[in-house]
């Protein structure tokens, strides 16, 4: 087999967030295959709330929290008794989400999954958020090989002969092929340099599929951080994946929980597709079984939820005491207090108007209201969590704000402004985080339209007290973040048509603390300023 295709795992290898179990015998030539696996942990390294942000020690004492590095251990020892022999996967980004990454960067996310000792992972868009210098470190430090299909590195040198695109575990007799994919759009969402070009992730499964089988595998797994919708396409157009392990949209999939998108796991012809939300919350475990020609005959399982009643490992308690007390005196310091619940869950945020989002677009334009700025704009994949209601800390803040942006004020046309609203509204139907959280401008949108084709109805900005409907030809003045400024999740125009650009203000965490505690207790609030036309 060609190097460039494969890599045999020592067999001391174990599994952790995803676990593989073979049994054989003369009687049942079948294999069964138990794969436990996680997605999108986003360095969520302690407990988190309902919430997704912090979780206070009384809260988690009294079983009130969830996940956390300490009560995955406990879930992927005891997954390990019912399968012995298991292969762990991870479905990507790892990194960022907390002080610990930011401090830390890989390092502390290596040490965790050494210890859970996965078989294997594939690069999330976040895994280049520092480039690929920090993404180099890590796989330098982790045991275990790390996978992107869709991506040419053979340009950068950090990369190149080191990043594969696929691999095979060699497992109680039994080999399975790994194919790792990252969003094809990286190069908008994160940093990875000019160095590197992305590719369909269809294409590029097909390729690695087909030689993995001309090698003899029969069994093949895809780890993939594109998305639910994305999977679901590749398990439709692509022959010869038995298993999608998913991440990036950080989508439940259940057969007992009322909130999944869509049933565990989600069958396309002969493939399992599954993801297991994100933070830490939930193990997947699936339950699969081959025939001898290595087809896919039974596919069963359900997410393991992660909560209070999992035993966090004492040892590793002491071993996350250890690693915070560079963090606690930045994390615990109260900043503010909150009459009510910030909310800033996902679904919400890139889909239409949410709380948080009015909170930091508020903030950003109170700071620069005195500099001729009139429009402020902020991407909602940039809002990570919700706050709850009371006390509200630094670290907090930091787990709803975590990628260390900037202020970034500049001016633009009329024209500009709604070619951004009309990128910002262009994947709502695929949770995408360009999705804009506004303040001194509102709109009106429909999702019946297709993207980038007029789905923009009506936008209006705040001028002398009075809303007045945008003037394609008129220049005006936003902030944002550094992000989005340079073009990140498609505001392009922001970086080719902006003029004087300045992007090196405060960072955005400290000014959106700064207006909580300005304005406090803070009171979140939706205004009507985001509306969306009823779907047809």
């Amino acid at each position: 087999m060609n190097a460039k295709h494969a890599y045999f795992a020592p067999s001391h290898w174990r599994l952790a967030a995803v676990a593989v179990a073979f049994t054989t015998s003369s009687v049942m030539a079948d294999t069964s295959l138990t794969i436990l696996h996680t997605n999108d942990f986003h360095s969520r390294v302690e407990p988190v709330s309902k919430y997704d942000s912090g979780c206070s020690a009384e809260d988690n004492a009294e079983g009130k929290c969830f996940g956390g590095y300490a009560r995955m251990v406990t879930a992927v020892a005891e997954a390990r008794k019912r399968n012995p022999d298991a292969l762990l996967v991870d479905g990507g980004d790892q990194f960022q989400g907390s002080l610990f990454y930011t401090y830390y960067k890989g390092a502390v996310a290596a040490e965790i999954m050494n210890n859970l000792q996965y078989d294997g992972m594939t690069v999330g868009n976040h895994e280049f958020d520092d480039g690929p210098e920090v993404l180099r470190g890590f796989m330098d430090a982790v045991s275990f090989p790390v996978l992107m299909s869709n991506a040419d590195v053979s340009q950068e040198p950090k990369l190149a002969n080191k990043l594969m695109k696929s691999t095979v575990i060699e497992k109680a007799g039994q080999q399975i092929g790994l194919i790792g994919l990252t969003p094809q759009n990286t190069s908008e969402l994160a940093s990875p340099g000019k160095n590197i070009s992305f590719s369909d992730p269809v294409e590029a499964v097909k390729g690695e599929v087909a030689a993995l089988t001309e090698a003899g595998v029969k069994i093949i797994v895809v780890l993939s951080h594109s998305g639910y919708n994305t999977d679901l396409r590749v398990a439709e157009e692509v022959e010869g994946v038995d298993v999608i392990v998913g991440g990036h949209s950080n989508t439940l999939l259940s057969n007992t929980n009322e909130r999944a998108k869509g049933p565990y796991p989600t069958m396309v012809g002969d493939t399992a597709v599954v993801q297991a939300y994100a933070y830490g919350k939930y193990l997947g475990e699936l339950s699969v079984e081959f025939d001898d020609d290595g087809k896919l005959t039974k596919a069963t399982g359900e997410p393991i939820l992660i909560d209070g009643s999992v035993e966090e490992n004492a040892e590793i308690i002491s071993r996350i005491s250890e690693l915070a007390k560079p963090l606690d005196e930045i994390r615990n310091k109260v900043v503010a207090q909150a009459a009510d619940v910030i909310e800033g869950n996902r679904d919400v945020c890139r889909a239409e108007e949410c709380s948080m989002g009015n909170l930091v677009a508020d903030a950003m334009l109170a700071r620069v209201a005195d500099q001729g700025v009139s429009v402020a704009l902020a991407n909602s994949g940039g809002l990570r969590a919700s706050i709850d209601a009371g006390e509200i800390t630094m670290g907090e803040v930091l787990t709803v704000l975590p990628f260390q942006n900037t202020l970034s004020t500049f001016q633009i046309s009329g024209a500009g402004l709604m070619a951004a609203l009309e990128n910002g509204v262009s994947q709502v139907e695929e949770g995408a985080g360009r999705f804009p959280q506004v303040a001194g401008m509102k709109f009106t949108w429909d999702p019946n339209k297709s993207p980038e084709e007029g789905r923009i109805v009506e936008a209006m900005v705040m001028q002398g007290g009075d809303w007045t409907a945008i003037d394609e030809a008129a220049m005006y003045g936003v902030v944002t973040n550094n992000y989005v400024r340079t073009g990140g999740d498609g505001f392009k125009m922001f970086d080719t048509d902006g003029q004087n650009a300045y992007d090196y203000g405060p960072s955005l965490e400290d000014v959106v603390a700064e207006y909580l505690a300005e304005n406090g207790p803070y009171k979140p609030y939706t205004d009507g300023r985001i509306v969306s036309m009823p779907a047809q």
